[in-house]
């Protein structure tokens, strides 16, 4: 074997047991996945907040209206 065929077996072993790109992979669609649930969570807390300030609103649209509001 010649030098460079023994430095590409070695570069090539070395690339085959190296698992830091798998790890930043999986990081990263972590990340995402934290991200897509933090957005979610937002939207629906987002919603209901809303929906809860109509509903206070109309009760008190309402209750102007019924004491014959100044």
């Amino acid at each position: 074997m010649t030098i460079a065929r023994k430095s590409i077996k070695t570069i090539a072993r070395t690339f085959a047991r190296d698992e830091d790109g798998a790890t930043a992979i999986e990081y990263g669609l972590f990340a995402a996945l934290v991200g897509a649930v933090i957005v979610g969570t937002v939207a629906t807390l987002g919603t209901n907040t809303n929906t809860g300030f109509e509903t206070m609103n109309t009760e008190l649209e309402k209750a102007q209206g019924t004491s014959g509001g100044t």
